[in-house]
């Protein structure tokens, strides 16, 4: 019986357009969705979408002079242009503003509120519009949200429902500890436990309607809307098709997520209290990423910083791109970037590596004329190599697979087939075709179009000559 494996991103806030963060967070999950379809021969579900409430995205509308369901309509077509851009296979696209969405957090608040989770109070608090969170003292430095230095902290007072944060800190302890690798890298899972260990505070999850109308409406109440954390988070059950009995749900809940580091607290905690409340199973997993900076510094339009995936692609092309966003870091991990180290990258790894040994190897199978026998077996991945993609670690997976490259020089500089000639030439050649179509198998889920280009070539009886893989950059 197949097993089934499902994936899913975070929803990207609609208030500007695609940026490496998150193309880095989607290829990492198309990664681990393509290595349990492609590798695993699982049955998967990939899901990202679009978040599409929220104050933010209402000021940004009014301030473009357009209707808000006219700008984010516009925002999400970028977000989904993705798909080809980078070579993405998601198989569901979601956003919070389609109507089965909309009904599915209509029906959740319900479920929580029956559960005796949601409650009203008149109340005042430090609220970050940039994150659209409610903030604590020690959240601050100087006054102001380290993510947003540049907004103010608002200081709001009024009548919000309230989720029963509170009532789930035993719960989620007992889950953490059952499950140790439910978060990684561990660093964040003891950051999310000594959270929950230090106490949770119930939070919000309404606004009201007349000074935030962007957001869907709470069930029984017309002057509120909710929160837009609370009806986001429920894209993870709702594209599956809940609260229906869909098979789908039945088939994929509980599903793996993956999130940036900035997102640690709903996606762990928020969401998993949320879940129990409503009667559901948590999450699966959850991958937690870090930020990526550009030559030290967050990106940011008004630095003019900000790399979008497009200009990546433009310069070194869809499937270099991916081995240059999954290549920066492992899980967990800041990363920083220049264009400089973007193209060191590429050149070292990619002309001079991975397309540097392919040239060689098949320039010298043409040469030797020889019909290379094949396995019957397809190339087998590594156990490490498998391991790693488990557990979501995806640099390191990729490691291996480059040191697969540095095994095939080091092999051939030892053997030297270019001094040897008949048999004992074409052995040591049909070694280093082996090795090439292991790398082929393990760079499957990384760069797709690569690896079938190197199966294909290497799998011929009568090897010829290759077109370089990776061309050096212009400069």
């Amino acid at each position: 019986m197949k097993k089934n494996y499902y994936i899913t991103t975070t929803l990207p806030y609609v208030n500007a357009e695609p940026h490496i963060g998150f193309a880095q967070e989607i290829i990492a999950a198309d990664v681990l969705a393509r290595f349990h379809k492609e590798l695993l021969r699982e049955t998967i579900i990939f899901n990202t979408g679009t978040d599409e409430h929220g104050q933010k995205i209402h000021q940004k509308a009014l301030e473009a002079g357009v209707p808000t369901q006219a700008y984010v309509d516009t925002y999400a077509a970028k977000f989904s242009e993705l798909k080809e851009l980078l070579a993405i296979e998601y198989t569901h696209f979601i956003r919070t503003t389609d109507p089965a969405h909309k009904k599915a957090a209509q029906e959740f608040w319900r479920r929580c509120e029956t559960n005796g989770d949601i409650y009203k109070k008149e109340y005042t608090l430090s609220y970050c519009v940039g994150c659209e969170l409610e903030k604590q003292s020690s959240d601050l430095v100087d006054g102001r949200c380290p993510l947003h230095p540049n907004k103010e902290i608002e200081i709001r007072e009024e009548e919000n429902y309230f989720f029963k944060f509170s009532r789930y800190q035993d719960a989620l302890l007992k889950l953490y500890s059952d499950h140790p690798t439910f978060v990684e890298p561990d660093s964040k899972m003891k950051e999310i436990t000594a959270f929950v260990k230090g106490g949770l505070k119930d939070f919000s999850i309404s606004r009201l309607k007349e000074k935030m109308p962007w957001g869907v409406p709470v069930p029984g109440d017309e002057d509120h809307v909710m929160y837009v954390w609370f009806d986001a988070l429920v894209n993870y059950v709702s594209t599956l098709g809940w609260p229906e009995e869909s098979s789908e749900f039945q088939a994929f809940w509980p599903g793996t997520q993956v999130a940036g580091k900035d997102n640690l607290r709903q996606q762990s905690a928020m969401w998993q209290a949320m879940l129990a409340s409503a009667g559901l199973p948590f999450s699966k997993q959850i991958f937690i990423n870090g930020f990526i900076s550009v030559d030290g510094q967050k990106m940011s339009k008004s630095l003019g910083n900000v790399i979008a995936p497009t200009e990546m692609v433009a310069r070194y092309g869809t499937e270099a791109t991916r081995f240059l966003l999954m290549e920066l870091g492992p899980f967990g991990t800041d990363m920083d970037v220049t264009w400089e180290k973007l193209d060191t990258t590429f050149t070292a790894h990619l002309s001079n590596g991975l397309g540097n040994l392919c040239s060689r190897v098949a320039k010298m199978c043409e040469k030797n004329g020889s019909d290379f026998s094949k396995d019957e077996q397809a190339p087998v991945t590594s156990e490490e190599y498998t391991s790693d993609l488990h557990a979501g670690r995806v640099k390191e997976a990729l490691e291996l697979t480059f040191n697969l490259i540095s095994t095939g020089d080091q092999f051939l500089s030892e053997m030297k087939p270019w001094k040897e000639e008949g048999d004992t030439q074409t052995k040591i050649l049909q070694t280093a075709v082996s090795n090439i179509l292991q790398i082929a198998t393990q760079l499957t889920p990384f760069m797709p179009e690569t690896a079938a280009t190197i199966a294909t070539h290497f799998s011929q009886t009568h090897i010829l000559a290759l077109s370089p893989l990776f061309p050096r950059l212009e400069k």
